[in-house]
């Protein structure tokens, strides 16, 4: 059967890597075109996409991936609370009393829930602890999730990423220190680094996120958990140092960047390995080596840059 599969943020990094990993399989799949700087207007678009896919599915099964999410380290707590609202309330339409079972998928951060908690590396069963409003954010967007999937007998999969890079990054967010350092080299501008060279992260590419996320439909619907909370990571870690080595090896320059200081620092933990324990099926591909990775996010920025 071909579910009717909605994605949420499909004009987003990983969005759109899961609309076209959608499109690849052949899925029944909708996106929406959600303008988020007009509050009123995206709540009017996505109630009636919502209303659409259960109409759609009449009566049968429904999936959504909630990949959606303007804020970022230094967003208001304010501005987290009004997208989370969104959400549940958008949630709730899907929730009718007309609606088949449904599956609901939600992008959550690694980074962000356990920025603070120590014993790295961290796995589903690890405390959580962050440091900042965004992870906070992150948590209380969770908890709606799960009491939505209780409440309407939806499965739900909460999916912790590690940092996620590759073509379709915003540049416009402070975030991306990938996509940020390939944007730099082409424009030959200095990018800053807030934190140690020895800083460790999971890089996963987009593409190979997006894979586990929509192998992730089709377990969750052959599992006897009605929520699962996941790692989403490529599980090898690299330092902020290896990264500009990597990035050196595919410039073939050094790139140029400036350690500098910023208040958003404090919320940033120098160790995030992650080792996911749950669902551990769906962790065993091949993932895309971080130089070719890097070189692929090069050349789409190049093309981008080319196009304006």
């Amino acid at each position: 059967m071909n579910v009717p599969t909605w994605v949420v943020g499909s004009g987003g990094l990983l969005g759109s890597s899961v609309a076209r990993e959608l499109e690849r399989r052949g899925a029944d799949i909708r996106t929406s075109r959600v303008p988020w700087g007009e509050p009123a207007l995206a709540r009017e678009i996505l109630f009636a996409d919502a209303r659409k896919l259960v109409t759609d599915a009449a009566g049968g099964p429904w999936r959504m991936a909630w990949c959606a999410g303007a804020g970022v380290n230094g967003t208001s707590s304010d501005e987290f609370a009004r997208e989370n609202q969104l959400m549940k309330d958008v949630l709730d339409e899907l929730g009718t009393a007309d609606a088949g079972v449904g599956t609901v998928f939600h992008a959550s951060s690694a980074g962000g829930v356990y920025a603070g908690a120590p014993g790295a590396p961290h796995t589903e069963t690890s405390a959580t602890n962050p440091l900042a409003d965004y992870g906070r954010a992150k948590l209380d967007a969770e908890s709606i999730v799960r009491e939505f999937g209780s409440r309407s007998g939806t499965r739900t999969v909460i999916g912790r990423f590690a940092n996620l890079y590759g073509p379709g990054q915003n540049l416009a967010k402070p975030q991306g220190l990938i996509s940020h350092l390939c944007r730099g080299y082409l424009l030959s501008m200095p990018i800053s680094i807030y934190v140690p060279m020895d800083t460790l992260r999971d890089y996963v590419y987009v593409s190979d996120a997006a894979e586990m996320v929509v192998d992730s439909f089709t377990r969750a619907e052959a599992s006897q958990e009605p929520t699962v909370t996941k790692i989403y990571a490529s599980g090898r870690s690299v330092t902020i140092g290896a990264i500009l080595g990597a990035c050196h090896t595919v410039f073939r320059k050094r790139p140029n960047v400036v350690l500098a200081s910023s208040p958003l620092a404090s919320a940033q933990a120098r160790d995030l390995r992650l080792r996911s324990i749950v669902w551990t099926d769906l962790d065993q591909r091949t993932h895309r080596p971080l130089p070719a990775g890097i070189a692929s996010t090069l050349d789409s920025i190049r093309r981008n840059l080319a196009a304006r």
